[in-house]
């Protein structure tokens, strides 16, 4: 059913196929820029990729003007406002995020201190704060999950609060997307896995929140497809550079589709749990999207028997009675949780993940204060939250 009403916006140039990161210097050079700064980490310099970036700039007019190799796993307001002084010494005039979804974000928050010539991001926390035209940015994602190179949101952590803080605006979408197959085959199979989920949780909650559209349906629906017919061969044949792509062009769709439609209580949780335990963002959304579904199900069944189709594919969605392809959905994510669990310990229960007991109640309140729970099809109270959380601990 189409809405009355819904908005649809993703600007950003997408630079896709084998060797696509060559084509960064061009890419600069029509944005106006010739000094970049890159924002990377250490897994990414030491996998080799930075070379790859390096080498594209042979022979050409525009140069490396500065690169920050020490971005986190959870990025920090105390990070991005040292790589803003990196960039403003440097006399940098535009922004490469390399890495996954904490360069790029860092990348993102970086780029609104440097534009908004402000010394502390903090200062510009919220949604829609920026009114200015950022500085020319590029993504190129080494990982095939977060779909940051296409969306307008930034995650940056305040340690001091223990916090992630969301920084939304449609001035942080990127101006170019570049996906390269070269820049994902060294991601390690747990992290193929927990990345590929933190795709599928994207487009599953975008198809069924508050603001789907026929758009951004589309790309969810195409995300899903892919995700189910690509996402063990990434993990057990990391080499396969078809899965690899594929995987990353999943990614992308599912990041254009949930920019648009937003995120529900699985995210929620996932950012709690993260918060709180400092359990891995794709990890988390792993284990808490089954029960996320189920707790939709009275609101949006109708929606999760429509995602059997590209979650389990043709056969099985004819075979099911309508009736039971909601439930069929979940047991179908829960299938795929089990395979990716055998394929490479990725961790499907809150226990193997090695999240206490104790923190379980400071977990589910965390819930509360997320933003994305605005945008769930029904609401969430802190009963319902335990009771997810306490579901999710040990349910094998």
């Amino acid at each position: 059913m189409i809405p009355s009403y819904y908005e649809y916006y993703n600007p950003v140039k997408v630079v896709a196929g084998n060797k696509a990161v060559d084509n960064l210097p061009y890419e600069l050079e029509q944005l106006g820029a010739k000094r970049p700064l890159v924002v990377t980490d250490q897994g990414v310099v030491g996998a080799g990729l930075m070379q790859i970036v390096a080498d594209a700039f042979h022979g050409q007019e525009a140069v490396l003007a500065a690169v920050y190799e020490d971005t986190p796993p959870d990025s920090s307001v105390e990070v991005v406002n040292e790589v803003a002084k990196l960039y403003r010494k440097n006399k940098c005039d535009s922004i490469v995020g390399l890495g996954g979804g904490s360069a790029i974000d860092t990348a993102k928050a970086v780029n609104i201190v440097v534009t908004e010539d402000v010394d502390d991001l903090i200062k510009l926390m919220g949604a829609e704060v920026l009114k200015k035209e950022l500085q020319p940015f590029i993504a190129i994602p080494t990982t095939a999950g977060t779909g940051s190179e296409v969306t307008l949101v930034a995650v940056v952590a305040d340690t001091k609060r223990g916090i992630k803080m969301p920084f939304t605006s449609y001035h942080l979408l990127p101006r170019v997307a570049i996906l390269d197959p070269r820049m994902t085959l060294t991601m390690p199979p747990k992290i193929t896995a927990a990345t590929g989920m933190d795709a599928m949780t994207h487009a599953v909650e975008a198809y069924t929140c508050i603001q789907k559209n026929p758009l951004s349906d589309a790309h969810a629906t195409a995300a899903i497809a892919l995700i189910r017919d690509n996402l063990l061969t990434a993990v057990e044949k990391g080499s396969n550079k078809a899965a690899r792509f594929a995987m990353a062009n999943a990614s992308l769709l599912a990041g254009a589709a949930f920019s648009n439609a937003m995120v529900g209580i699985v995210h929620a949780l996932a950012h709690g749990l993260g918060g709180v335990c400092h359990v891995p963002h794709g990890v988390a959304n792993t284990i808490f999207l089954p029960f996320g579904m189920e707790f939709n199900l009275d609101k949006t069944g109708d929606l999760y028997g429509e995602l059997l189709l590209p979650l389990a594919g043709e056969d099985i969605y004819l075979n099911t009675p309508k009736k039971d392809r909601p439930a069929r959905a979940v047991e179908a994510v829960r299938d795929l949780n089990r395979r990716l669990n055998k394929a490479c310990g990725l961790p499907i229960t809150l226990k193997q993940a090695g999240v206490p007991l104790d923190k379980l109640e400071e977990a589910a309140t965390a819930v509360l204060n997320d933003g994305a729970v605005t945008y769930n099809p029904k609401a969430v109270s802190y009963e319902d939250a335990l009771s997810i959380v306490k579901a999710a601990y040990d349910w094998l």
